[in-house]
């Protein structure tokens, strides 16, 4: 494995799903055989989001695929996460997340130049059908322009 290539895992679905209000890069506490795994690029996080507990940010439900080549000191795929921010950034996202309709969800995990897993993360607002549906009709109309520019 080569260590130029870089390791990017996006969630797609969530500028489908959400609007994006602000963006920030947490580190990850992981084990070793998590960033295997990572670097691998066998990790999901679709379903992931994350939550504040005890002045802490987790980040639930992603799921790193076990390491092939681990052996009892595994990790489990889904378990919880610590998030590494400043708590100045934690309370600033705590105080907001009391708005309605407000949350945490992962966007983007990659490795960093200095080797480092981090995952982007938004303080996002869940869309409603209507905007779903402009967005869809804004791709379309960009993509049929850009057949006729051909």
């Amino acid at each position: 494995m080569s260590l130029d290539k870089t390791i990017t895992i996006l969630n797609k679905r969530a500028s489908f799903e959400y609007t994006f209000l602000e963006k920030y890069v947490a580190g990850m506490v992981l084990s070793g055989t998590e960033i295997k795994s990572i670097r691998l690029g066998k990790a999901n996080i679709t379903d992931g989001f994350c939550v504040i507990e005890n002045g802490e940010m987790i980040a639930r439900n992603i799921q790193i695929n076990e390491y092939d080549k681990g052996t009892y000191n595994n990790h489990e795929p889904k378990q919880d996460r610590k998030l590494l921010l400043k708590k100045s950034e934690i309370r600033k996202l705590q105080n907001k997340l009391k708005d309605q309709g407000l949350t945490i969800i992962p966007i983007k995990l990659f490795i960093s130049d200095k080797g480092w897993a981090k995952l982007e993360i938004a303080l996002a607002k869940g869309k409603k059908l209507f905007d779903k549906r402009d967005d869809i009709k804004k791709r379309d109309t960009e993509r049929e322009l850009q057949r006729k520019l051909k």
